[in-house]
């Protein structure tokens, strides 16, 4: 008889995993689904990535590479991090894994026992407590209150340290929220941070390039030289270059850092696809204007969709800095009751109830550790999001309002 892991019996499957899953088993069965649930851009990879791939398999780019990276692609990724961000960092400070999340997950794995604490602000990426737990570590989870714009309070951080904390996870511009943290709010968690030097920083910049306006993104190495040394700053070229598919991402860090998640690498994929790596290298030297071009169209979209969303009674979101996200407050409906007499008492109950009546996939604010709200993607057509919209907006009339379905019974 299969006996589960006791580490895997602490953990919960992804839940925006299983949510396009059911999003898939519906549109299977012939349900008209809007899915916006899925964190990636709908444009495609440029072309001149796509050919950068096609000219690596020519040439029989096909092998085994190096398990931090190719020196060309860790050559690369050190001229970006000093182009865009000012940090300088030597090859063998830079790893290369098969997305983003491998990078997060080799760091804690190199560097967590039993007993040591992260602290992860909420709402958070629904990963970063899990693989804490696989760690065989304590997530310490640090609320953010939506007044303060989902962002972590110095006082909350100081606060949340102990001796026993050896991480704190920023996400900035984040997912779910879209928060973003503009150098003075960095400089001032810097200084909480400096006082705590058993503390290291895990800073995911996946969404650097995707902030709107008039923000100008920052890293908090970048910020705060000082704290360089025991600083992971993480990125990829998924959600920039629509290289979703194509798994690569990278973090630049301390050197015995990066021997260790190397070592843990070496013994799960090894490296990265080779011919995803050449892609890359294209990624990051090669033409970003285009860039640009699809920010206009995120930043329209997200105006757009906001705009629906707060006309909607029940549902109210603020205008997020980054990413392609709105993360929108659904208490209102908590408490309603749907058509079938079905309660609506809890956000996963609002998201499958959108699903259901409206063919809508949202992901649940409970699954980023953030009760009474519902994300959607809005990395999508604006008629898909148009109609979505419209359909939200009419499951919602349909919901009995909290009084009227107390009063029912």
């Amino acid at each position: 008889m299969f006996q589960i892991a006791e580490r895997l019996a602490r953990v919960k499957p992804s839940p925006t995993v299983m949510l396009n899953g059911r999003v898939a088993e519906l549109a299977a069965q012939g349900r008209s689904v809007l899915s916006l649930v899925a964190g990636e851009p709908d444009f495609d990879t440029p072309e001149h990535i796509k050919q950068a791939a096609k000219d690596a398999i020519d040439r029989g780019d096909t092998k085994y590479t190096a398990v931090n990276g190719t020196p060309a692609l860790r050559a690369a990724i050190a001229r970006k991090f000093e182009r865009e961000n000012g940090l300088a960092y030597k090859p063998d400070e830079i790893i290369v894994g098969s997305g983003g999340k491998q990078v997060v997950y080799n760091a804690l794995m190199a560097s967590l026992s039993a007993g040591d604490e992260v602290i992860i602000p909420a709402p958070y990426w629904v990963s970063y407590p899990e693989m804490v737990l696989l760690a065989e570590a304590t997530p310490v989870i640090v609320p953010c209150a939506p007044e303060k714009g989902f962002r972590l309070d110095p006082a909350d951080l100081d606060a949340a340290i102990t001796e026993r904390t050896r991480w704190v996870i920023l996400n900035s511009p984040s997912n779910p929220s879209g928060a973003a943290y503009r150098r003075e709010e960095l400089a001032a968690l810097a200084e909480v941070l400096l006082c705590h030097p058993q503390v290291w920083i895990l800073t995911d910049d996946i969404y650097e390039h995707l902030t709107y306006g008039d923000f100008r993104f920052t890293t908090i190495a970048a910020v705060e030289p000082r704290l360089r040394s025991r600083t992971l700053t993480m990125n990829g070229v998924s959600k920039t270059y629509c290289m979703t598919g194509w798994r690569i991402g990278y973090a630049g860090g301390p050197k015995p850092l990066i021997r260790a998640m190397s070592a843990i690498q070496s013994h799960s994929t090894t490296n990265a696809c080779s011919i995803s790596q050449a892609a890359a290298v294209a990624a990051l030297d090669g033409p970003q204007d285009f860039i640009a071009g699809h920010v206009a169209a995120f930043a329209r979209r997200r105006d757009r969709v906001a705009a629906g969303l707060n006309a909607i009674e029940g549902l109210t979101c603020r205008v997020p800095e980054g990413a392609f996200y709105l993360f929108a407050s659904c208490e209102a409906l908590l408490g309603s009751r749907a058509p079938d007499g079905q309660r609506i008492t809890t956000d996963e109950d609002v998201a499958l109830y959108l699903l259901d009546a409206a063919g809508v996939g949202l992901v649940h604010g409970s699954a980023f550790g953030c009760p009474g709200y519902v994300r959607l993607s809005y990395a999508a057509s604006d008629e898909k999001l148009d109609a979505a919209i419209a359909r939200i907006g009419v499951a919602c009339a349909a919901l009995e309002t909290a009084a009227s379905a107390q009063a029912l019974g």
